[in-house]
């Protein structure tokens, strides 16, 4: 694993984020050093990646890494990928090997897509998880893409596709976004997809979002939400889908009230839509429970909490 980060700050050299980006080694070098007990394993499976050098790269229909490689070499790339699993987003085709992930995160991006103007920006990319959608943001026109996600075995499997792509301008840093410096005011375009039902305080997280922003620059922000009025949102009691660090489900009304109140503009919402069994589902890549055995089985339109079953909602704003 190549884990220079001299690259970025080369990049990001003359721009608000430069002084950032020079202390970033230091960072993940003290980060590695405390690392995690499977880290060892996950860095020799990425290790384990035969070289190849891709013929074709497509990352703007989907995902999918084309060369010449025999069925030995194919096996290899599949054993070395399998040994990271489980897989969360995606899908990623690697020279032949379909890693058949648990979110269909490509039909997400499609909706979210037509919705963006990338091309040339900077962009910052909270919850990254293992980079799906970065990829898909350089695909998009980004100029280069930061993300940043704690989970070392997404950080794993980042690098395992930054093997096969190294030149392009993507890195993903194992950071919380309360690990980044105050007012960082750096990125033109700010995601954070996934991430705001799990924060105790979700206005304070929409702060955070826009100190990362430049003037002008856009947010991107998608959640689950419920249906109601700008005073509405569930507070799960305990568990919500069989997960414990759910706390606030916000309507897409409140949502934008709490955008506005926060200090943004322009805000509008672009999409809502049910999250189906097809879109999230167990599969060989990843083999724990998933959406289906989160629903009531006699009402899918509820959790097995009784609770509304899960919908996401897309919400652009900018930062004035």
């Amino acid at each position: 694993m190549n884990l220079d980060l001299t690259p970025l700050a080369w990049r990001l050299a003359g721009t608000p984020l430069a002084a950032w980006a020079n202390d970033l080694q230091r960072q993940l070098d003290a980060k590695i050093a405390v690392g995690h007990g499977d880290l060892p394993r996950w860095r020799r499976a990425v290790d384990a990646l035969p070289d190849i050098q891709p013929t074709t790269i497509e990352l703007r229909e989907a995902f999918r890494l084309v060369g010449q490689v025999t069925d030995d070499t194919r096996e290899a790339v599949r054993d070395a990928l399998f040994g990271l699993s489980p897989w969360r987003k995606g899908p990623f085709d690697v020279f032949g090997v379909h890693v058949d992930t648990e979110w269909r995160s490509d039909w997400k991006w499609e909706r979210v897509a037509p919705h963006l103007a990338l091309s040339g920006k900077r962009i910052l990319d909270v919850g990254c998880g293992n980079g799906y959608y970065m990829w898909r943001m350089l695909g998009a026109g980004a100029d280069s893409v930061v993300g940043i996600d704690p989970n070392w075995l997404f950080f794993c499997q980042f690098h395992a596709m930054k093997r096969y792509l190294e030149e392009l301008p993507a890195w993903h840093l194992p950071l919380a976004l309360e690990e980044l410096p105050a007012r960082l005011e750096g990125f033109d375009t700010v995601f954070s997809m996934g991430v705001l039902y799990h924060r105790r305080s979700p206005i304070d997280h929409l702060l955070d979002l826009k100190d990362c922003l430049l003037r002008g620059g856009e947010l991107v922000l998608e959640t689950l939400v419920v249906e109601g009025d700008e005073h509405t949102a569930l507070v799960p009691e305990d568990r919500y889908a069989q997960m414990r660090n759910v706390w606030f489900l916000p309507s897409v009304a409140a949502l934008e009230c709490w955008l506005r109140r926060a200090g943004f503009v322009e805000v509008r919402c672009v999409d809502v839509s049910v999250t189906s069994i097809e879109e999230q589902r167990s599969t060989d890549w990843m083999r724990y429970q998933s959406l289906p055995d989160f629903l009531d089985p006699h009402d899918p339109g509820k959790t097995v909490e009784g609770l509304p079953a899960p919908t996401r909602a897309v919400l652009i704003a900018r930062k004035p």
